[in-house]
C-alpha cells in the first residue's frame, strides 16, 4: 500500500465530525478558513480573553461559524473562552431535531435554550417579522450576558453585507452598511461580531454540498413549508435583492459585488449632501461658505488658476466666438 493510500484510509477511519472539520482547512482553506481568520484580524473580532456567544440558528451559515470557532479554539495561540447557544423561538419539531442531528455530526456542544418568541410574534398581526427578530435579538442578549460572555458572534457573511447596503438604498434612501462588529446599545460591555464577513455564500453552499450536509432553510411559522428545502430560494426582499445583484452582474459589470462592498469604505464626505454623526445631522451647506473661502485662499496662495489659465493656452488652440450664431441672434 503506497503512503497515499495509507493517508486516504487515516482520514477515511476518523470520526465523521474530524473528517468535516479537516476540510476546513484542506479543500476549503483558502475560501473559508483564511477568510475568517482574516476577517478577525483585520477588524479585531477576536482578543485575549474574550468570551464569545456563538450563536448558532440551524442554517448552513451558523453551523459553519460554529465549527469554525471550534477549530479556531482548538489552535488558537490567543486564549478566549467559546460558548455555543442555539436560542429556539420556537421551532418545530422536525426542524429542531434536524438542529439536533447537525450538532451531533459536527460535535458542536451547543446549549440549547427555549423561549417563546414565536408565539408572541405570530400573536401579531403588525410587523410580526420585525418584532421577532427584535424579540431574539433581546434574547441573545440576555442569555449571552448571563453566562458572562462579552461578545455575540452572529452567522452574517459578504453577500449579506452587500444585500443590506443595497437594501438600504433601495428601500430606505440611506446609505449605510452592515459592520463586521458593533457595540450594543443596551447591554453594557456587549458587542456583536460577525467573522464571516469576507465569506462568500456560495462558498459556504459549497462546503455544506461537499461533506452532504443539510440545515434548515427557514424556521418562520409563516413559511414553515420550505423550512428544511434548505435551497436558498425564498420570496423575501433580501431574496428579491440577491437577484437584482446577480443580474447587475451579469449585464452590468462582473465587479458590481466587489464594488458595492468597497464603497462602504470608501465614502467621500465631501461629496455628500448630508450625513448623520452621532445622531445629529450634518449638511454640505454647513461649512460650504467656509470651505469656499479657504479653497480660494488656497487657489491665490499656489497661483493654481494662473496656472490652469497657462496650461489651456498651451495645450489648445485659443478660443474663437462663433460669430455666424452671433449674426444669427441679431436677425
Amino acid at each position: 500500500m503506497s503512503e497515499e493510500e495509507k493517508k486516504i484510509d487515516r482520514i477515511a477511519a476518523l470520526p465523521r465530525s474530524e473528517q468535516i472539520e479537516r476540510t476546513l482547512v484542506k479543500e476549503f482553506d483558502i475560501k473559508l478558513w483564511r477568510k475568517f481568520i482574516k476577517a478577525i484580524a483585520e477588524y479585531h473580532l477576536v482578543l485575549a480573553g474574550d468570551r464569545i456567544c456563538v450563536c448558532i440558528s440551524g442554517g448552513k451559515d451558523s453551523m459553519l461559524m460554529a465549527l469554525l470557532f471550534k477549530h479556531l479554539k482548538r489552535y488558537s495561540d490567543v486564549p478566549f473562552d467559546v460558548h455555543y447557544l442555539v436560542m429556539n423561538p420556537g421551532y418545530n419539531d422536525l426542524n429542531l431535531q434536524v438542529i439536533k442531528n447537525n450538532l451531533k455530526t459536527l460535535d458542536i456542544p451547543a446549549t440549547i435554550v427555549e423561549t417563546d418568541i414565536f408565539d408572541i410574534a405570530n400573536s401579531t398581526s403588525e410587523k410580526p417579522c420585525y418584532l421577532c427578530a427584535k424579540m431574539r435579538r433581546g434574547a441573545l442578549y440576555r442569555i449571552a450576558k448571563s453566562w458572562g460572555c462579552n461578545k455575540i458572534a452572529l452567522g452574517h457573511h459578504y453577500d449579506d453585507v452587500i444585500e443590506t447596503t443595497l437594501m438600504n438604498m433601495l428601500n430606505s434612501g440611506s446609505f449605510q452598511t452592515m459592520l463586521p462588529k458593533l457595540h450594543s446599545d443596551h447591554y453594557e460591555g456587549m458587542e456583536i461580531i460577525r467573522p464571516l464577513y469576507l465569506i462568500r455564500e456560495e462558498d459556504i453552499i459549497a462546503w455544506k454540498n461537499f461533506n452532504h450536509l443539510r440545515f434548515i432553510q427557514c424556521a418562520c411559522r409563516f413559511t414553515e413549508n420550505c423550512a428544511i428545502c434548505d435551497n436558498g430560494g425564498g420570496g423575501s426582499q433580501r431574496y428579491n435583492t440577491k437577484l437584482l445583484i446577480q443580474e447587475l452582474k451579469e449585464k452590468y459589470s462582473p465587479m458590481v459585488e466587489k464594488n458595492i462592498f468597497r464603497a462602504a469604505s470608501n465614502v467621500n464626505l465631501d461629496m455628500i449632501l448630508s450625513y448623520k454623526k452621532d445622531g445629529q445631522m450634518v449638511s454640505f451647506l454647513d461649512h460650504y461658505e467656509e470651505e469656499g473661502k479657504r479653497n480660494d485662499e488656497r487657489i491665490r496662495a499656489e497661483g493654481l488658476e494662473a496656472k490652469a489659465e497657462a496650461k489651456a493656452m498651451a495645450e489648445h488652440r485659443p478660443l474663437k466666438v462663433d460669430e455666424s450664431f452671433e449674426a444669427e441672434k441679431k436677425e
